[in-house]
């Protein structure tokens, strides 16, 4: 392995180098000399940048969870356009994307990782569902206030539904993605009650 190699943008590359192996071999495959491995350079380019391999992978999580902000966004510029059940069906395959779910196993087995992600911010222990999390109650609560749905619905319960659920059906990386018919089947069931009562 090429120990002169010179990276631009060190940090970057190695996270993209780190988000390819996981997609390819999973969480069990994201070693250190897997992903210096996978960027072409040597295994101290890594530790020159981060303190140690649970630092890099806290830093790669972050950096993820907020390239989920523009998705989040869009989500909550839809609220009073189209229905609330194609948007919410939308934003749900979009968030539930290959990377955001190969993410949260590798968040879920290492503690240390998650202590980490609880330092950088508040509630980040699973950074990457809670961003999720905040993007969907955001536009609920705006469907509520604009009246599309129930004045009284529960926006917490919806969201865990809907945000549980929608982690359900994505994340068996065995298999094809749910078709968006099935993600559509989810929501609108979980949404049945609240879109079909007039608001108080």
């Amino acid at each position: 392995m090429p120990t002169g190699v010179h990276l631009r943008d060190a940090r970057q590359q190695l996270f993209d180098a780190a988000e390819r192996v996981l997609l390819r071999d999973g969480p069990n495959g994201l070693t250190s000399r897997a992903v210096t491995d996978e960027a072409g350079c040597a295994k101290g380019v890594l530790h020159r940048h981060f303190t140690d391999f649970d630092a890099f992978l806290a830093e790669l999580v972050l950096d993820r969870a907020a390239q989920l902000e523009t998705q989040a966004q869009a989500l909550q510029d839809s609220a009073g356009t189209g229905t609330v059940a194609d948007n919410l069906t939308g934003a749900l395959t979009t968030l539930f994307g290959p990377v955001p779910v190969a993410i949260i196993p590798l968040i879920t087995f290492r503690d240390e990782l998650r202590a980490r992600l609880r330092q950088a911010r508040p509630g980040g222990g699973i950074a990457i569902l809670a961003e999720m999390t905040t993007a969907v109650s955001a536009y609920l609560t705006d469907e509520r206030a604009s009246g599309r749905i129930a004045a009284d619905a529960d926006i917490d319960s919806l969201t865990l539904s809907l945000v549980g659920g929608g982690h359900l059906l994505f994340a068996d990386r065995t298999s094809d993605p749910p078709t968006t018919s099935t993600v559509g089947k989810l929501v609108t069931t979980v949404l049945a009650d609240v879109v079909q009562r007039r608001p108080r």
